[in-house]
């Protein structure tokens, strides 16, 4: 037999995983399309396999394309690639397919089609309702298929914090996800059913065939600039192109020393502190309150939140005016940090148009809760994120946020730029608590600070996770 193809370790791991979901790579040179292509393949000896394999457009494809040739016609001769239709025939009557999503709305053209194998190249270049969506059309095309889905990825792009939040924070890497749903069948009983996913990360130190044939692509990376190499050469899911917030540190260890990072332990705030507290309106989309203490040097701290938001990213839960304000008002009569106190609300000036009746404010001023009206200045707002999260020499910023503050540490430091707009943010993104923290931050302005960025170091590979004594498979020539 002439061996086309064998898995290195960590592709070989990513390729053994029993779980629904499995996210493979999150550092370039990785062996990312090669562990994907070839996991494609595990099922063309059975004639309705269909496999799908995903990129956000179709000239991303062109390389994925021209590897599955020397791949797919080396291991399987008889097979023939179909130009116009982009599928790959095998002997036995299987498919691959090679498709795009470039618009959301793209994702009508798999409606009623099914696929046994789907696959994402680049997964944060896709939006969550654009993975979502193909969970429907991930069936079985016939008895005795395996249904599941892959997906690999470098840090970076539109859907980068959805899949951070999915498959990187829910769990360290090689552990198990477990998401448990209740499904009302006809009969009106509730039954649990459950799917699984994992991360199994991957760096250019775990792909030895591409340090053999080029030692210099890890030089390469090194000469990138610093967030870009950290990502890249790192897999830091906490640096990648196109983030805006670059002076963003969550150091786990620092939380109570307070030094060189923004997220730290709660404390109680001192009587003599002002309170504010900001608020941006969403129905369909998140509604965002968030409270922030000011200390008598004006360093503001970050110390509570209320998220309207469901389990999927960037989902509003329709709470109407009034409820959301007997929401607010309850927190602030129960929080030990905010009850008793005097609180100063600044939301969003929009909320005070009333075009059709009630304004907004109208309403939650029916409910005690009244609120100032911020400037809504994009980019003035914008730099005083960047002045506060600024570090002086001892490593103290002027922003902080307490660790229970999970949405604003899960979506602000994930903010990306506007392509068309390149000094300000992406207002598809999830921007909502970013936009109420604005107006408090509007209201009380400092004047520009200089970042004074600590010393970055990383063993020669952070992702490593020991020696893992998994089988692997080959692939051969027929």
């Amino acid at each position: 037999m002439n061996v086309i193809w064998t898995p290195q370790k960590k592709q070989a791991i990513f390729q053994s995983r029993p779980e629904y979901e499995a996210l493979y790579g999150g550092a370039a040179g990785g062996g990312k399309s090669d562990a994907l292509l070839t996991e494609a393949l595990r099922q063309v000896h059975i004639p309705h396999y269909r496999g799908l394999i995903l990129r956000k457009t179709y000239p991303q494809l062109s390389e994925l394309i021209d590897r599955s040739r020397e791949l797919y016609k080396r291991a399987f001769p008889k097979a023939k690639y179909n130009e116009t239709k982009h599928v790959w025939t095998f002997p036995k009557g299987a498919k691959i397919y090679f498709g795009a999503m470039q618009h959301t709305s793209d994702r009508i053209n798999y409606q009623g089609k099914r696929y046994d194998f789907i696959a994402f190249d680049e997964l944060t270049h896709f939006s969550w309702d654009e993975y979502s969506y193909m969970f429907s059309r991930n069936r079985p095309s016939g008895s005795g298929t395996r249904v599941y889905i892959r997906s690999t990825t470098n840090p970076g792009g539109i859907g980068h914090g959805w899949v951070k939040e999915r498959f990187i924070t829910a769990a360290p890497p090689l552990t198990p996800i477990t998401s448990k749903m209740e499904v009302a069948t006809p009969e009106g009983k509730l039954e649990t059913v459950t799917r699984d996913r994992i991360f199994v990360p991957s760096t250019v130190f775990d792909n030895q065939k591409l340090l053999d044939n080029d030692p210099g692509y890890i030089a390469n990376l090194s000469m990138l600039p610093e967030k870009e190499k950290r990502a890249l050469l790192y897999g830091d899911w906490d640096s990648f192109t196109g983030q805006v917030f670059t002076e963003w540190k969550n150091d786990v260890s620092a939380y109570d020393t307070r030094l060189f990072t923004h997220v730290i332990s709660p404390f109680e705030i001192p009587k003599t502190w002002r309170v504010y507290r900001g608020f941006d309106f969403g129905y369909s989309k998140p509604y965002a309150v968030e409270w922030l203490a000011c200390d008598h040097d004006g360093r503001v701290y970050v110390i509570a939140e209320l998220y309207g938001c469901t389990e999927t990213p960037d989902t509003g839960i329709k709470d109407t005016p009034a409820e959301i304000a007997r929401k607010i008002r309850e927190l602030e009569r129960t929080h030990p940090n905010l009850k008793g106190r005097k609180i100063r609300g600044i939301a969003d000036p929009a909320i005070q148009k009333s075009e059709t009746g009630e304004s907004i404010a109208d309403m939650m001023a029916k409910e005690s809760v009244f609120f100032d009206f911020g400037d809504n200045a994009r980019l003035p707002g914008k730099m005083q994120f960047h002045y506060r999260f600024a570090f002086d020499k001892e490593g103290i910023p002027m922003m902080y946020v307490f660790n229970t503050c999970r949405h604003f540490i899960r979506t602000v430091p994930n903010l990306m730029y506007d392509e068309s707009n390149v000094e300000d943010i992406n207002t598809k993104s999830e921007d909502h608590i970013y936009d109420c923290v604005r107006y408090v931050l509007m209201a009380n302005p400092i004047s520009p600070r200089q970042n004074a960025l600590r010393n970055f170091s990383l063993t020669e590979n952070p992702l490593d996770t020991g020696e893992e004594k998994l089988g692997k498979y080959n692939f051969y020539s027929i």
